[in-house]
């Protein structure tokens, strides 16, 4: 049996939506969805029975928070998932090349608590690229249709969510062969600025990485949300995050062979479905 988590995500719902129907898997979340199990890492008491007959576990990394928020829900689901006798975790981390991110860190700590497990309980990590749709929130245009995110001349290998959520069905619904791995999960086509601008009519026109911070922080962003997201620009624009930081991507041989979603097209899609949602939301309020 196998058990995915946080399928009320982004991530997870795409994953669910690949494994609807199947009578070996159970979906878990702590938004209390019908048909689910509850799963709250934050309140560990739920996690015995939703790990009851588990064999695999698709952690779906829960990595919205400080650090040791992070580490607290990731440790909490490993020590029930090794209690429970779940034999193959499989889980969902950030790519080799984004060691230079300020949320790296709770990421690797993972890694290393999943070696940690001992003979009993497998594993397998997907370092995943950063989201193609991502970037509609660091990179999109302005009222005067300009991309003013601070990217520089970097830029940046990422992949369609929906990629990463094949991969990683295709893994969790058949793990022996991949116990012990390490997969890296970065795009084949890195996307900079100019790219961004130029494919949707834009001008790229970057601002400072301090210029960002402020705009960030008067946004009403959470505070630990400043140092993410002003991290992503400076890795971007200092040519970190551009796929040339991992030996090699394995997206392609875990997607079955077949050529990766255009990242470009994925952005492109997902900055006219942000527009048109907030088109309907302000009709909504005027109406």
């Amino acid at each position: 049996m196998l058990l995915v988590t946080g399928v009320s995500g982004a991530l997870g719902s795409l994953v669910a939506e690949r494994l609807a129907g199947r009578d070996d898997v159970v979906l878990g979340t702590r938004a209390g969805l019908p048909g689910t199990r509850l799963v709250d890492f934050d309140d560990p008491s739920t996690l015995p029975d939703a790990f009851a007959g588990i064999d695999t576990l698709l952690l779906i990394s829960a990595g919205y928070g400080e650090d040791d928020v992070v580490v607290a829900r990731h440790e909490a689901a490993i020590s029930a998932a090794e209690r429970a006798g779940v034999g193959h975790i499989v889980y969902t981390s950030l790519s080799g090349d984004g060691d230079h991110l300020t949320y790296a860190l709770a990421h690797r700590w993972t890694e290393r608590r999943l070696k940690r497990s001992g003979s009993s309980t497998n594993w397998t990590i997907l370092r995943n690229g950063l989201y193609a749709e991502l970037l509609t929130w660091i990179a999109s245009p302005d009222a005067d249709h300009r991309i003013t995110g601070p990217l520089g001349d970097g830029t940046i290998a990422v992949v369609a969510r929906a990629d990463l959520a094949d991969v990683a069905v295709s893994v969790a619904t058949d793990p022996a062969p991949h116990a012990g791995r390490v997969y890296e999960l970065v795009g084949e086509r890195p996307l900079g600025g100019a790219d961004l601008a130029a494919a949707l009519g834009a001008t790229y026109a970057p601002t400072t990485l301090a210029e960002a911070r402020t705009a960030i922080a008067a946004s009403g962003a959470q505070a630990f949300q400043v140092p993410m997201l002003a991290s992503t620009y400076s890795a971007i624009a200092h040519g970190f995050l551009d796929g040339s930081g991992v030996a090699k991507s394995d997206l392609r041989e875990l997607l079955g062979g077949r050529e990766p979603r255009d990242p470009l097209e994925v952005f492109v899609a997902a900055v006219r479905e942000s527009a048109g949602e907030s088109v309907r939301e302000q009709s909504v309020r005027e109406g």
